[in-house]
């Protein structure tokens, strides 16, 4: 076999790879995406959490309210320094 040979069939397989590994990654993307559409036409839509009037010490329920102080001075502290 000749060196030009063995060229053109590395050449073929080549590009025969490459192609193979684009229309792979094509049809990924297009199966993902329609997946990805399906899900959010049917899935509910979640409730958006409001905040509420008393702050952070309302997200943490059941802490003392010594460790709540505290937590509340360390981040004013924080928050001063810079």
């Amino acid at each position: 076999m000749q060196s030009t040979d063995l060229m053109m069939e590395g050449f073929n397989l080549m590009l025969m790879g490459m192609g193979f590994v684009f229309a792979f990654l094509t049809l990924l993307v297009i199966a993902t995406t329609l997946m990805s559409k399906i899900i959010l036409r049917f899935s509910k839509p979640e409730p958006l959490a409001t905040p509420n009037q008393r702050g952070a010490a309302s997200l943490i329920k059941g802490q003392s309210p010594d460790l709540i102080a505290a937590i509340s001075a360390a981040i004013h502290l924080h928050r001063q320094r810079k």
